[in-house]
């Protein structure tokens, strides 16, 4: 699959013969990635997760309750990407409604890894992430609301970037958890991840949670030659599985050898990030989904009276979305909101200071994404086990940070080892020079 850089100097009649040829891999590949092969225009092709709204596509969030809906408007970035010379095409499988870390809750099925297919791709971006690693997408938008850019991109050997907290537009998003979805790019190289970070980037009045800085181009200041200062969390590598912890160990000396200082720091550990994440997120969705009422849009089902019309169609959702809602309202419920959503915000801010900390120190952070490779397909029987996946992302989300996760290792088995590079609020151009220099000193091979 030729790169996003590649693909923006071809012609439209190029474009369209591409666009067919994707949809012909696809088909072909057996991975599930795509959902279907919907096209908003003549640029070049970005493939949508199920959860961006595209004018007049139906857009699922890959649940059976949303069947029917067609998206009356554009997401912000869909209009961003578009006034870019980029076009939305296919719409990506993703775990529903973004709970998930593999994509096995989608309603469509699970999307499958394209290096073993007998493995997850990760999720609940993992439509996206497969697609971009599989070669039958150029690019993908995905969002990442607890590691769902950063895991599969992991998983599937390409690059994911989540961006600082309000510098992409949610409006247009289908919400998981307000204070922690942010919108980012899925591709083959850092190169192609900064181009398409700046074309969704914007302020957007309609977000109410839109940042108005300056935006200034990352790509076209991109310096892989830049010395930063990288800090290695010690005790968190611990918890990762042996071919994390060797593929981490050479990256370190890798950074070092490409002139990075590299400074050690300890952070408390992560079962308080993933208490505390379970808590705040579960709380949020209960919230936001209880709109998918079977009143307004989506797929009624019918009941002798208003209660049971509601419980009817409510019982659309599938056992993990069923899990959290209940999860939600419990922490939410008089008794219990003090003692669990208060406290989780209030250890929220610790996570937060504890980042900032390492920050007087430091331009990056390298962290691991995930404690082991892509699962096998079916191997978690228990939630818990699905939630301590993701407990090297959950932070960066809870601290509002950008963060980059990119390719760098294989493991014994040849399955793809991604490790990630956390910035400061608002320093994206330190988080893509970083992984840029990284990128070019591994030199990963597919």
């Amino acid at each position: 699959m030729i790169t996003l850089k590649e693909a923006l100097t071809k012609s439209k009649e190029e474009l369209k013969e591409l666009k067919i040829e994707m949809e012909k891999r696809a088909k072909e590949s057996g991975l599930n990635a795509y959902i279907d092969f919907s096209s908003s225009g003549d640029g070049v092709p970005i493939l949508i997760k199920d959860n961006i709204q595209v004018k007049d596509w139906a857009v699922t969030s890959g649940s059976e309750i949303l069947q029917g809906y067609v998206a009356p408007y554009n997401a912000t970035v869909i209009e961003n990407l578009k006034s870019k010379g980029f076009s939305a095409f296919g719409r990506a499988n993703m775990d529903e409604f973004a709970m998930g870390s593999t994509t096995e809750t989608s309603f469509y099925g699970v999307t499958k890894n394209p290096y073993d297919k007998t493995r997850v791709s990760g999720g609940s971006s993992g439509g996206s992430a497969s697609a971009v690693a599989g070669g039958i997408a150029i690019a993908s938008l995905g969002s990442d609301t607890g590691g769902s850019i950063r895991q599969p991109a992991s998983y599937c050997g390409c690059v994911g970037m989540k961006p600082t907290y309000g510098r992409v537009s949610r409006f247009g998003l289908a919400s998981y958890a307000s204070s922690l979805d942010q919108i980012g790019p899925l591709t083959q190289n850092v190169e192609d991840s900064a181009i398409l970070y700046d074309a969704i980037t914007s302020f957007d009045p309609k977000d109410s949670t839109s940042s108005n800085l300056e935006l200034i181009s990352i790509y076209q200041n991109l310096n892989p030659n830049r010395k930063l200062t990288i800090a290695v969390v010690d005790n968190y590598i611990a918890e990762a599985s042996k071919d994390i912890q060797k593929a981490y160990a050479s990256t370190v000396e890798a950074l070092k050898d490409a002139g990075h200082t590299i400074i050690h720091k300890n952070m408390a550990n992560t079962k308080y990030d993933i208490a505390t994440y379970y808590i705040v997120a579960t709380a949020e969705a209960t919230t936001n989904l209880a709109r998918y009422d079977g009143i307004r849009y989506g797929n009624r089902q019918k009941g002798s009276n208003l209660a049971q019309t509601y419980t009817n169609t409510r019982d659309l959702f599938g056992d993990e979305v069923k899990r959290r809602i209940l999860l939600g309202n419990f922490v939410l419920s008089s008794g219990y909101y003090d003692a669990y959503y208060l406290k989780a915000q209030k250890v929220r801010h610790l996570i937060r200071d504890e980042f900032n900390k390492i920050f007087e120190e430091a331009d990056l952070i390298l962290s691991p994404v995930a404690p082991s490779v892509a699962p096998k397909i079916g191997s978690f029987h228990d939630p818990l086990e699905m939630y301590k996946s993701d407990m090297f992302t959950i932070a960066i989300n809870l601290a509002g940070l950008p963060a980059i996760s990119l390719p760098v290792a294989k493991s014994s088995e040849g399955m793809p080892i991604g490790l990630q590079l956390i910035g400061k609020v608002f320093n994206e151009q330190a988080v893509f020079d970083g992984a840029l220099s990284l990128e070019r000193a591994i030199n990963y091979k597919k």
